[in-house]
């Protein structure tokens, strides 16, 4: 039988098939527990290790090997880890991708590039980036993902996205807010007011919107008020459900797990999937009837996407549909 994405998408439809979780760690001691968390849990998230704001003043290099180090250790077992550089614009811009490239540009998963001001200083980072890797001899090209922050980021996010070296967009909701210069409220910073405010909503659509036109991931913002672990479910809930998002960035380990859960397709949405999918299969893709609701290959696509999703959080399924549709052997 054809397998469903063979049947259902043409070449280069598909977004790159990220963790729905994104966790930044920038001292030492989180990021190692970082890591040991991801042990436990498997791959369901990314560990982020930052080399901006985790960076120490005039310790960007030094901090650079720590990270290198860090992500080339045996601790990186899935080979999900990450780097967050520091700002193109920084004068220790260059040092500190050399470290990263030219120490652990073999294993990191992707390098995240912050505070680009358009796009046309994002493509500069992106070829800094390629340059430095063919001088370092590295035989991959690693994928970038970049922070929309500023207010001319947003006003070309569309050429952002459509960058064909990004993979990923973030939205850094505390540097945007702060970018416009009290005109917009501290509360726009919150669980729930970031969702309120129009400046900030227009901004989560915008990124999310673009992403998907171009089949690249949107990332959803932080939650500050880490020990809410309430408001942390509503917010993530809402960017999943609501403003189109498939990935979220985490900045304390306790929210790991409620990220991970809130982006899983529930118990019923993941049976109705693989329901849906199997039947139609079953009829080579050819339109079906289902509990009396039509299906056809439009709806087959948004099942599929529930049964990745699902598959990337961890979720339970039925041996047989790990072994089929996503090549797990049964134990």
């Amino acid at each position: 039988m054809t397998h469903p994405r063979e049947a259902l998408f043409d070449a280069g439809d598909a977004a790159p098939a990220l963790p729905v979780c994104d966790h930044y760690a920038g001292v030492e001691a989180r990021m190692r527990k970082s890591l040991e968390l991801q042990a436990e849990l498997g791959p369901v998230f990314d560990v982020t290790l930052d080399c901006e704001d985790g960076a120490p003043v005039g310790g960007e290099v030094e901090h650079a090997h720590l990270v290198a180090e860090i992500a080339t250790s045996t601790a990186n077992r899935h080979g999900r880890v990450g780097a967050r550089s520091l700002a193109f614009e920084h004068p220790r811009f260059d040092d500190v991708l050399d470290v990263l490239l030219g120490r652990a540009g073999e294993r990191l998963a992707y390098l995240m590039l912050p505070k680009p001001r358009d796009a046309a200083e994002l493509s500069r980072a992106c070829d800094a980036v390629d340059a430095t890797a063919a001088r370092r001899g590295l035989a991959r090209r690693i994928p970038l993902h970049a922070l929309v922050e500023t207010p001319g980021a947003l006003r070309d996010v569309v050429a952002m996205a459509a960058h064909p070296r990004i993979e990923s967009l973030s939205f850094g909701l505390m540097d945007f807010v702060s970018a416009h210069r009290g005109a917009i409220p501290q509360t726009a910073m919150s669980a729930a007011g970031q969702f309120e405010h129009p400046l900030v909503v227009r901004a989560k659509l915008e990124i999310a919107a673009a992403c998907h036109a171009a089949n690249k991931v949107p990332s959803h913002c932080v939650v500050t008020e880490f020990r809410d672990d309430r408001a942390l479910q509503r917010a993530a809930e809402r960017a999943c459900r609501q403003f189109g998002y498939t990935r979220m960035w985490s900045i304390h380990p306790a929210q790991v797990r409620t990220i991970v859960e809130a982006f899983a397709p529930t118990v019923a949405e993941l049976d109705l999937a693989i329901d849906v999918i199997e039947a139609a299969q079953a009829a080579g893709w050819a339109p079906i009837r289902h509990h009396d609701v039509l299906h056809d290959r439009a709806s087959y696509r948004y099942f599929w996407h529930v049964l990745e999703r699902a598959h990337r959080t961890g979720q339970p399924m039925p041996a047989e549909v790990l072994e089929r549709w996503f090549g797990v052997a049964p134990d």
